[in-house]
């Protein structure tokens, strides 16, 4: 059998170092994932060609407004589509409550995770593609901050889950270094109210 090893011949430039392997079967097929790091330069701000804010949500995954006034949005319409359909199969295996429907529930949410995690490792390639080199992407900082959304369906409002918002930073960030940028996040209070521009604060500026 020959192994198939997309990519992969970035890794011997010298520059990588690799560490555990860890090898598994999933979907019938054989992986082997194996941990490689590599020392990257600090950031210079002297060398910033872009400043890019990103806001992360659901009905948009990631929504881009930068230093030259240029809104892109990343439609999540695909993706709450599906996070709904898993969350009905979920219902119906919790209502259950028998042994198997339990495996099940666990098989579940592995499936979900490792699909969520793919849908991040998608988009923060996209957005560092996009702008390039020597840019700044800039976060809002979550912590502490509440996930319970009442403007939307019942069968959506628990779907707004942190932790991909924080999956998707991180990912970010380390695909941002290997690309000479860099990541910072801000405070998000009145990120929404205040102007890009001129930095006023109103709340008319944010209509829901």
């Amino acid at each position: 059998v020959n192994p198939i090893c997309h990519g992969f011949d970035q890794y011997f430039d010298g520059t990588w170092s690799f560490g555990l392997a860890k090898l598994l079967k999933t979907g019938g097929k054989w992986y082997l994932h194996i941990s490689a790091t590599k020392t990257v330069a600090n950031f210079d701000n002297q060398t910033v060609k872009h400043v890019v804010g990103i806001d992360r949500g659901l009905r948009f995954l990631a929504t881009t407004y930068d230093e030259q006034g240029k809104t892109v949005f990343f439609d999540g319409k695909a993706v709450m589509r599906k996070r709904a359909k898993y969350q009905k199969l979920r219902s119906k295996l919790q209502a259950k409550g028998t042994k198997s429907a339990k495996r099940r529930l666990k098989k579940l949410s592995g499936r979900e995770n490792r699909w969520m995690t793919d849908v991040n490792h998608r988009l923060s390639k996209t957005l560092v593609q996009k702008f390039g080199s020597n840019t700044l992407f800039v976060l809002e900082d979550l912590t502490g901050v509440s996930f319970e959304r009442t403007d939307l369906p019942k069968a959506l409002r628990n779907q707004n889950k942190s932790w991909a918002f924080y999956q998707l930073a991180q990912f970010l960030t380390y695909k941002a270094h290997l690309n000479n940028s860099e990541v910072i996040e801000v405070s998000a209070k009145y990120t929404s109210q205040r102007c890009p521009k001129c930095g006023t604060i109103k709340k008319s500026n944010r209509n829901r």
